[in-house]
């Protein structure tokens, strides 16, 4: 589970420091920063531990998935890897990111074994409760260091509450694109067997724009390093990144479903599965709080007012994976500004660029506890997002280019590789 307190310790997972061997202490030991401006300063960022292993997951085919409606499914089956990963390791603080149709992280290789149990039981309830195919790759960052790549982490707090890790240095691109060729995969487990779900919850309707769209959007560079980074601080001083209005997330929260979810069913199912002592044990720990908040009465450590504010300021809208990944809500006449700006940039070499429109959001969210300020809410378009924004991407390298590959690579210099 996370923390919380006056130090931002998230987006990773909690550990007991005193104990505790100096590598699982890595990611806590960054620094965060609380600007998001940030993000494309080389001097925030850290490479992974020589003997940490990379995590990647993604949702197989979720394009005919998003044209099927199932976005939200979609967006499940990917946080559902950190839920899982998270109650499997409570203890544990790992660097993570969320991609719309799936999610990666990093942790130590000791714990190897444990996150290839996890994912694969991860990837047999997403096929048996909601029939997506979660593919899987497990790679140790030997591995992506042979080939001239690296993985770097920095960590940026958008609130007292959380910080988010923000991935740098080409090879969790390359990882992703190694779990589509089908390298280095985990087969999912048998037929009934289950992760832990504990704390994820997708009971919320759409979340509509107040702007007037709300903009899917990703850019990655292509061969100039240093125009590429012109072009992403450019952009954030356009979109005064650092502005809670382009927050898709209104202040008052989102509606509830308005009928019975079975996204929401299928995870209880899930953590109905587990042994019941555990199921038990956590059931009775939120029991106070939801008692209290549906007759209105502040208790058991919980106040929905401050909960409300939390959830919104611990948003993951903006974020940094070897690209830029943004989810705004903004007027037609800002996306066709940011739209215009990535066109020209594009045009003279200096990055490529997916985005997508749409009129609502989805929101997903994982609770470890609903007393404690650190809790995590996943955002993405909420027909497409970010997998569409990634046909896009595709497209316009495909038509600046043609049929050849391209050298691609990330911010400070590590290429990425050919056929983005």
């Amino acid at each position: 589970m996370m923390t919380d307190g006056p130090s931002p310790e998230v987006g990773h997972f909690r550990t007991k420091v005193d104990q505790e061997p100096e590598d699982n202490r890595f990611y806590q030991a960054l620094l965060p920063f609380d600007s998001f401006e940030d993000v494309t300063r080389r001097d925030r960022y850290r490479p992974l531990p020589d003997d940490w292993i990379i995590a990647v997951t993604d949702v197989s085919h979720s394009t005919e998935a998003i044209e099927q409606g199932r976005y939200r499914e979609v967006n499940t089956a990917g946080a559902a890897v950190l839920a899982a990963v998270s109650n499997a390791l409570p203890e544990l603080q790992f660097p993570f990111t969320f991609g719309g149709d799936g999610a990666s992280f990093a942790t130590p290789a000791s714990y190897s074994s444990i996150i290839r149990d996890t994912l694969a039981k991860t990837a047999a309830w997403a096929e048996d409760e909601l029939g997506l195919t979660l593919r899987i790759a497990v790679i140790p960052i030997a591995d992506i260091r042979a080939q001239c790549l690296d993985v770097l982490v920095a960590r940026f707090a958008p609130s007292l509450n959380v910080t988010y890790a923000m991935f740098a240095g080409g090879g969790l691109a390359w990882a992703e694109r190694k779990l589509k060729q089908g390298a280095y995969t985990v087969p999912r487990a048998p037929m009934g067997v289950t992760a832990d779900l504990t704390g994820l919850s997708c009971q919320f309707a759409p979340i509509s724009t107040n702007r007037g769209v709300i903009l899917s959007l990703i850019v990655v560079s292509r061969d100039d390093q240093t125009s590429f980074v012109e072009v992403i601080q450019e952009l954030l001083r356009t979109l005064h990144s650092d502005d809670p209005g382009l927050n898709p997330l209104p202040a008052e929260g989102p509606l509830p479903a308005l009928t019975g979810d079975h996204l929401d069913h299928a995870i209880r199912t899930s953590s109905r599965k587990r042994p019941f002592a555990a199921w038990a044990e956590k059931r009775l720990r939120t029991i106070p709080a939801r008692v209290t908040t549906l007759l209105g009465i502040p208790g058991g450590g919980f106040q929905e007012a401050r909960f409300r504010r939390e959830r919104v300021e611990n948003t993951d809208f903006r974020k940094f994976d070897d690209g830029l990944r943004m989810t705004l809500d903004c007027s037609p006449e800002l996306a066709d500004i940011i739209e215009a700006y990535l066109e020209e940039a594009q045009r003279r070499g200096a990055c490529f660029f997916g985005t997508h429109r749409q009129l609502a959001a989805n929101l997903t969210c994982f609770v470890p506890s609903p007393t404690q300020a650190d809790h995590v809410h996943f955002i993405d378009g909420a027909s497409g997002g970010y997998a569409s924004a990634a046909v896009n991407l595709k497209r316009n390298i495909a038509n600046s280019l043609g049929t050849q590959g391209v050298h691609a690579s990330d911010p400070w210099g590590q290429p990425i590789g050919r056929s983005v």
